[in-house]
């Protein structure tokens, strides 16, 4: 195959007729590959320059043979430099990435996506960004991307129609794989860019909840029952701790603590708000003595690392795997009376801990059973909070109307 031709820059005579400068001398040596040569007073240097879908960068390849023998991979001819630049320029699907090669966006986002399931989390983080990414900003290195064209994809997500918080959550996923693939490369000194051009959009946190009172609950598990043995007790136990379905996926068999007057559940921590070497922590829940019957009676004569909770077809919950009891919750919630469109699992975790703070359980104590915080307690559930102590406060407020001379009463130890 024959090999582009420059004859300005094929040999070290007819460079150092070159005038020494800091722009290199370009030529093409493929479809949106180009090789430069750097003129100094002393040795040159090859650079490779790539444009790829609207998206360019460049990197020092090596130094040119003006002044010693070639000897790659540090000293090369024009022939070895236009090799060399070209297996930088491009990566067969599958192929290792060469950590000399910028680190491209998409790149990065394969490399998060990784990491997620090494540490056994969702890739949905990863995934989601993906989709919305255009493929200008996904073929860019990462050491390039400015603030500016972050923030117009951030803002042209609402153009689309996503809300606030999808927006939010959408940008955190591509911003965790740009800090990711900084924290793995040195070159990577534009975290400014991301951290300005993927800020947070304000008030996007819009709680909807929605409050389900007892009696609900109490049919939405019947129900369930009724439907599938298997996704009744996963529902009964998610109407009776509050726990996300991340979490009751990673139930063991060890984790239930049926005997004694006060069973519970050692419930694992989910990954939200903490940092990952956590995953594995447990904290007890309390659970009633009739649920603690039938998950004892699930759980006999199996190993005690076992998950606790199983599918009908013997499979395990997960997170990630809402696909699993989806439909069959939305036939169960319209099998209760209630509105399948409104109504869903998460459902039963909110009606949970109004049930708590209802019944007067402090605040930090409802947080630590609900793996959340006393903060996303107050901010989430202020209205119920309100309206709870609401009838407590009334009880202190000062009736300033005088009693009629009739109903005073004297205090004891008083003296008129």
């Amino acid at each position: 195959m024959p090999k582009p031709r420059n004859a300005r820059l094929e040999s070290a005579t007819a460079r150092r007729r070159l005038s020494v400068r800091k722009k290199p001398y370009w030529t093409t040596i493929s479809p949106g590959i180009h090789l430069g040569y750097r003129r100094n007073a002393g040795a040159g240097t090859w650079n490779v320059r790539v444009a790829d879908g609207g998206a360019e960068w460049i990197k020092r390849i090596a130094v040119a043979d003006d002044l010693e023998p070639a000897s790659p991979p540090h000293v090369l001819t024009f022939w070895q430099a236009i090799d060399q630049a070209r297996a930088l320029a491009r990566r067969q699907p599958g192929q290792a990435i060469d950590e000399s090669r910028p680190l491209t966006v998409s790149e990065a986002l394969t490399l998060y996506e990784k990491d997620l399931a090494a540490r056994g989390s969702s890739p949905y983080n990863a995934e989601h960004p993906r989709i919305h990414l255009p493929g200008v900003i996904l073929n860019k290195p990462v050491a390039l991307l400015g603030a500016t064209e972050l923030r117009k994809w951030r803002d042209s997500l609402l153009a689309k129609g996503l809300a606030p918080g999808t927006v939010n959550r959408t940008k955190t996923g591509l911003r965790a794989a740009l800090e990711l693939a900084a924290a793995h490369d040195p070159r990577v000194a534009n975290h400014r860019a991301w951290k300005v051009g993927l800020a947070a959009l304000p008030d996007a946190h819009v709680a909807r909840n929605i409050i389900l009172t007892d009696d609900e609950v109490r049919r939405i598990v019947a129900a369930a029952y009724d439907h599938d043995r298997a996704l009744g007790l996963i529902v009964e136990v998610a109407a009776v701790t509050g726990a996300r379905l991340s979490q009751l996926a990673r139930l063991e068999i060890g984790d239930l603590q049926a005997d004694g007057p006060e069973p519970r559940l050692l419930m694992p921590l989910s990954a939200k708000g903490r940092t990952r070497n956590k995953r594995h922590e447990r904290r007890p829940v309390p659970i009633t003595p009739a649920l603690a019957a039938v998950l004892k009676q699930q759980a006999t004569g199996r190993p005690s690392d076992a998950p606790l909770l199983l599918r009908s077809n013997g499979e395990r919950w997960g997170h990630g795997r809402s696909r699993h009891h989806r439909n069959d919750m939305r036939a169960v919630v319209e099998a209760a009376g209630l509105d399948p469109d409104v109504v869903t699992l998460s459902a039963l975790r909110h009606s949970s801990i109004v049930r708590q703070l209802v019944a007067n359980t402090p605040i930090r104590v409802v947080a630590a059973m609900h793996d959340t915080s006393v903060k996303m307690i107050e901010r989430t559930y202020s209205r119920h909070i309100a309206e709870h102590t609401d009838a407590l406060a009334r009880r202190a407020l000062l009736d300033t109307v005088t009693p009629a001379a009739g109903n005073v009463v004297a205090l004891p130890g008083r003296r008129s």
